[in-house]
């Protein structure tokens, strides 16, 4: 990921549960909270609760490659943590994305372009 960094300790993700704002729907939960710095930090949950091995890696690539194609168009200076539900187990690549995109758009972080000709 180009503009982003992963959150990988336990502190960081806690930190965001307890602190930040969180949206959800069918599929997904986003935590988000401001770092102070000019760069992203993402991290993603995904419990037993939703597969085996084999369908919570799935789970987390799928989300990890949906928000990579469209960190351009996110605001900078964000922790986001983003927790799978259950119901993500059995969806295509296409719903996780629009999940992912709707609770940016909830959240407001998608950045606002005008287009003048």
């Amino acid at each position: 990921m180009k503009f982003s960094e992963s959150l990988k300790k336990n502190e960081q993700f806690r930190f965001v549960y307890k602190n930040g704002k969180s949206y959800a729907n069918k599929y997904l939960i986003m935590y988000v909270k401001e770092n102070g710095t000019d760069r992203n930090r993402i991290g993603i949950s995904v419990s037993k609760k939703v597969g085996n091995s084999v369908v919570r890696h799935r789970v987390t690539r799928l989300v990890r490659e949906s928000y990579r194609l469209h960190e351009n168009i996110f605001n900078s200076g964000l922790d986001m943590v983003i927790v799978a539900r259950p119901a993500v187990a059995n969806v295509s690549y296409f719903e996780v994305e629009n999940a992912v995109l709707h609770l940016a758009k909830l959240h407001k972080l998608i950045k606002v372009y005008f287009y003048f000709d």
